[in-house]
């Protein structure tokens, strides 16, 4: 391949047939060369033997004497295409151009490879084509309906030596441009150009050849884009050496000119306004200039959109070609003369308003009788606007009950005033409208609180909603021309301005209601002045100096002002000392009194004096508390909580105002004994499952008591935890009288509580688990005899927690699991010694014979 390969300059294979008087164009290129990567190019013409030179791409002098002027003018030229490719141009060709025609490149190779020119044989025959259109030496004039047809005709001719085949090609200009209609092409092949595609395979553009060599174009259905100037382009093709089609030479001659006059479909009117219960008169033109027989098919729409199909507007009225008009009550289409069809509209109503416009076909009869739509076209829209007759009234809006308290009533009266031009179809209804006073720099914003639609429905707003599901709030219809607004209960919040909108409806044909006015009244203001509500409360104790036992006895007065017809909730409060452990917030709620004088034991836990407070109500303003046989464990601070009510909607009370009374002290002065606690336990750390002893240990001080004269409630406690960062749990509780209460536990251990001695309490905890671990404390209510015999209560006492700790028995807790398993170990071990045995003993066992062998003595070395 290496020594094979060279340069190789081409140029097409011949002959070339060329027509008289055209452009010739010879190509020649180089490839697989040396050198630069542009190549010069030198060509040469030869009649017969001797070649002359032409022209050069790189030497002006090498043209020859003969072809200098030809050169020169241009006739005859180089046009170079690439870097490695010229073309030979020759205008104008002549006979005498008949030849050989060699394409030469200078070498640039290193080496000489390859050939370095290429001959191609051009052949010159005479122009046998003849194109021509009508018999007219000047193209036609065709003025056209929109929807006719035309047919257009074409000769082309050919007489040429060769064998030669004729391209049709139908165009038309539409602005400077000619555009390609149907084609007949050199191959017997109909080819439709660019747009003309489905007219084509509808047949409405046809391509027909007839006698005498003679091309006709027939359009059906001519439309406004048919309109222009029309052409018949005929090119010639020969097949050349290598089996291609070769366009030889190019004619056109120009037919007719075509002007298509457009069909318009035009509303007579422009916009129109009309007034309700009126007629509404349109009328729909068709312009057109056809002369011949035909009928027009009118179809009216009506559309609320401007910019809506026809598939989305609605059917008004249609007549088609044949004068048959669809059924309507109040629409009417008539055919006022030859291109004007009349939409009439009775009785117009709101609804009625929009845009309506007209769709026109026309249809032409054929030759078999039957009717064809030529063309169709659609008007614009043109806006019609329904004046709706608007009755004439005033609205004026009063209150008739207007409050001064709080929870007074209000109502307000809507009446319609002064109604002119109403009818019978004309109804009304009410809104109700609610606008808060705001400060002046602030917007007043309106709040619906209810409207009524066309059927006298209340729909309330989101303000007055569930006031009016309560009856709170009632809107009602007191006369045909007078609403109501009535408020069971005025609240602050309902002060601001009212107005009501009534709104008067029109019922249309279809027997709908439709808004056609709203009228809104002036505003009325709802205000009363305020004063913010008072309250005093006072607290007296009626026997300043008492001992315990004795009753404890106290008044509470009560004041108000700005609260109508007030009523009063009394509660009894005790602060105690933080020391008392039943409440460590410090205050106790022990009894109260509502406004209905009913009474209710709030915190008060002391089952031995259930009756022991009571509280009642003295006067209107006035309350009484007592507490009869005080105990030590009462002193404190006594108050009177007071809430002031006022009467609310729907019977029900509202609360106005709290007030607190002054504190009373209840101080009781005492030289009694003073009490002690402490907790002990001689083994605090135990293991599982052994027994926890706890002793709560009482130790007295100052006056000495005998043991029938005082007693003890004794509760334990745990916190299962080493910081005391949790909540104590209660274990067990034993009480003076000696009953035992304990709660409920969990885990398999149990408990204990017994008192062995006057001043000592043990807790026993048995079968010790690990939950049992954590700090424990006793509490001690003492209870002491005083001399008149009654029993009082002093002050808890809380000991000093103790930690309980619980550990595991490490090598009890492993002895059973350890014996367990070296038997089960050793019993598998034994089992498995037993199998191996029987199973060689028994069931492997195998018989072998052994070769017996020959004994023979080793012989000395010497002897071998």
């Amino acid at each position: 391949l290496a020594f094979c390969k060279g340069r190789v300059v081409r140029v097409p294979k011949g002959p070339l047939i060329r027509v008289v008087g055209t452009e010739v164009v010879i190509p020649c290129s180089v490839s697989d060369y040396d050198g630069p990567s542009e190549q010069n190019f030198d060509w040469e013409f030869s009649r017969e033997t001797d070649f002359i030179r032409i022209v050069s791409t790189w030497d002006s002098t090498f043209t020859s004497e003969e072809y200098q002027k030809r050169v020169g003018h241009g006739d005859i030229k180089l046009r170079r295409s690439s870097n490695d490719a010229v073309e030979l141009v020759i205008r104008n060709i002549q006979p005498t151009d008949q030849g050989r025609y060699k394409c030469s490149t200078p070498s640039t190779d290193a080496t000489v490879q390859g050939n370095y020119d290429a001959e191609v044989q051009v052949k010159v025959i005479s122009d046998g084509l003849s194109v021509s259109g009508s018999k007219a030496r000047s193209s036609m004039s065709l003025r056209l309906s929109e929807g006719d047809s035309f047919k257009l005709r074409c000769s082309a001719i050919t007489i040429s030596p060769e064998h030669t085949h004729l391209h049709v090609t139908w165009q038309m200009k539409s602005g400077s441009t000619w555009r390609d209609i149907l084609s007949l092409t050199h191959e017997g092949k109909f080819q439709p150009g660019p747009g003309y595609e489905e007219r084509y395979h509808n047949g409405d553009i046809r391509l027909d050849t007839g006698a005498n060599d003679t091309y006709w174009l027939s359009v059906s259905q001519a439309s406004s884009v048919d309109g222009g100037a029309y052409r018949c382009l005929v090119s010639e093709w020969v097949r050349g050496a290598d089996s291609s089609w070769q366009k030889i030479q190019e004619k056109s001659v120009e037919i007719a000119s075509v002007v298509i006059q457009q069909t318009d479909v035009v509303i007579s009117t422009s916009n129109v306004s009309v007034t309700e219960r009126d007629s509404l008169d349109l009328t729909c033109n068709i312009t057109t200039d056809r002369s011949g027989i035909f009928q027009a098919e009118v179809t009216w729409y009506f559309s609320v959109s401007p910019d809506d199909s026809l598939s989305d507007a609605q059917v008004l009225l249609s007549m088609d070609h044949d004068s048959v008009v669809s059924d309507s009550t109040l629409i009417s289409l008539s055919h006022v003369d030859r291109n004007s069809y009349r939409l009439l509209v009775r009785d117009v109503d709101v609804e009625d308003s929009g845009y309506y416009f007209c769709q026109a076909a026309v249809w032409v009869p054929l030759h078999n009788g039957s009717w064809h739509k030529v063309v169709e076209r659609t008007s614009a829209p043109v806006s019609v606007m329904v004046t709706a007759l608007e009755p004439d009234y005033e609205v004026f809006l009063n209150a008739s009950k207007t409050p001064k308290f709080s929870d007074d009533p209000t109502e307000l009266n809507c009446r319609i005033t002064n109604v002119q031009d109403t009818e019978a179809n004309i109804r009304f209804t009410v809104s109700w409208y609610y606008k808060k006073r705001l400060p002046s720099d602030d917007v007043v914003t309106e709040e619906l609180l209810a409207t009524m639609d066309a059927d006298w429905t209340l729909l309330p707003g989101d303000r007055s909603r569930e006031r009016t599901q309560n009856g709170e709030i009632i809107f009602s219809k007191k006369a045909v021309d007078t609403f109501s607004l009535r408020i069971q209960w005025t609240s602050e919040s309902d002060r601001g301005d009212y107005f009501c909108v009534i709104s008067a409806w029109s019922r249309h044909r279809n027997n709908s209601w439709v808004k056609s006015k709203d009228v809104t009244s002036a505003s009325v203001s709802i205000f009363w002045a305020t004063q913010d509500y008072t309250l005093t409360v006072e607290a007296v104790k009626l026997k300043p100096f008492f001992v315990a036992g004795h009753t404890f006895e106290m008044t509470c007065k009560v004041s108000s002002k700005n609260i109508k017809t007030p009523r009063y909730s009394v509660l009894i409060t005790a602060e105690k000392p933080l020391t008392d452990q039943s409440n460590p917030n410090g205050t106790t709620r022990i009894i109260s009194l509502n406004q209905d004088s009913v009474v209710r034991l709030e915190d008060w836990t002391d089952q031995t004096r259930v009756d022991g407070v009571v509280l009642e109500k003295v006067q209107e303003n006035e309350f009484r508390y007592r507490m009869y046989q005080t105990q030590i464990s009462d002193a404190g601070l006594y108050r009177c909580v007071v809430t002031a009510w006022s009467p609310g909607g729907g019977g029900m009370w509202r609360e106005a105002v709290n007030g607190l009374s002054n504190p009373i002290r209840i101080d009781f002065q005492t030289s009694g004994p003073v009490f002690n606690v402490s907790v002990h336990s001689d083994n605090p750390t135990i293991y599982q499952g052994e027994l926890a002893d706890l002793l709560c240990i009482v130790t007295t001080e100052g006056m000495a008591l005998e043991p029938d004269d005082m007693s003890f409630d004794v509760s334990w406690f745990a916190v299962r935890s080493f910081a005391l960062d949790r909540e104590p749990i209660l274990l067990a509780s034993l009480d003076r009288r000696g009953i035992v209460t304990q709660s409920r536990r969990n885990g398999s251990s149990d408990l204990s509580l017994e008192r062995i001695s006057p001043l000592e309490f043990r807790l026993r905890v048995h079968g010790c688990e690990d939950h049992d671990f954590g700090n424990h404390y006793c509490v001690v209510t003492p209870w002491v005899r005083s001399a008149t015999g009654v029993w009082q209560q002093e002050t808890d006492i809380k000991a000093k927690p103790i930690f309980l700790s619980v550990k595991m028995d490490v090598l009890n807790a492993f002895k059973y699991p350890l014996l367990i398993g070296i038997g089960l170990a050793t019993v598998i071990g034994l089992l498995s010694c037993l199998i191996g045995y029987c199973s060689s003993r028994w069931c492997c066992k195998k018989e072998v014979q052994e070769t017996r062998r020959e004994r023979r003595r080793l012989m000395s070395m010497e002897m071998d």
